[in-house]
């Protein structure tokens, strides 16, 4: 029997989960770019259609890995005043995109109304909504909240990737951009987790 084949057999027993946790393995070991249907099927050993079969599209697999991120947050232990539990869950939620090779680019490009992203959204909104915020607020600042997190994500590992801190410095001119350059200090790679912190208490502030 070849390799194949036995892939195949296999297949029978396939179901959305196995595949799922078999593509983010392979987005681990090779990134989001190398990131196929054909990648995952050859990770399990079986045809291209037996993965689609279970999910579709390349896209859906896309919002499927991405809910599967999202279902990694817990969301137990929360403190009990709201801006300190709103707080928490954006902290998770920033630590799990880091946790995952390219997990911030992954989840940017998808659009999930699946079971783990929609309790985590509730979860943030309630307590937007306990804080006093009302409906469109709640909504609004979740959103704020989610795309800040996912940009600065995104931006910090690219940068663990690039030395972007010498490119910035070098493009970067006293004389052409005055007021960046007394900025630049505060824009190095070490500085990410401050300026998440900084965003987060800027987005939560009452006036």
């Amino acid at each position: 029997m070849t390799k194949r084949q036995a892939g195949e057999g296999r297949g029978a027993r396939l179901d959305a989960e196995m595949v799922i946790r078999t593509a983010l393995e392979v987005l681990e070991e090779k990134g989001l770019d190398a990131l196929s249907t054909r990648a995952v099927a050859d990770r399990l050993g079986v045809r291209m259609n037996t993965v689609l079969w279970h999910v579709k599209t390349k896209a859906w697999m896309l919002e499927l890995m991405a809910d599967a991120l999202i279902g990694e947050i817990p969301l137990d232990g929360l403190p009990d005043s709201w801006d300190e539990r709103v707080r928490e869950l954006a902290r998770r939620y920033y630590g799990v995109l880091l946790a995952h090779r390219d997990g911030a680019a992954l989840v940017v490009g998808t659009n999930a109304p699946e079971p783990h992203t929609l309790r985590f959204a509730n979860t943030l909104v309630g307590g937007l909504l306990d804080g006093g915020l009302d409906e469109r607020e709640a909504a609004w600042t979740a959103w704020t909240i989610v795309y800040f997190a996912l940009g600065l994500a995104q931006e910090e590992q690219a940068a663990a990737h690039q030395r972007l801190e010498g490119r910035l410095a070098d493009a970067v001119s006293g004389a052409a951009h005055p007021a960046l350059h007394r900025a630049l200090v505060h824009l190095g790679p070490d500085s990410f987790g401050e300026r998440f912190e900084f965003g987060l208490s800027r987005i939560l502030a009452r006036p």
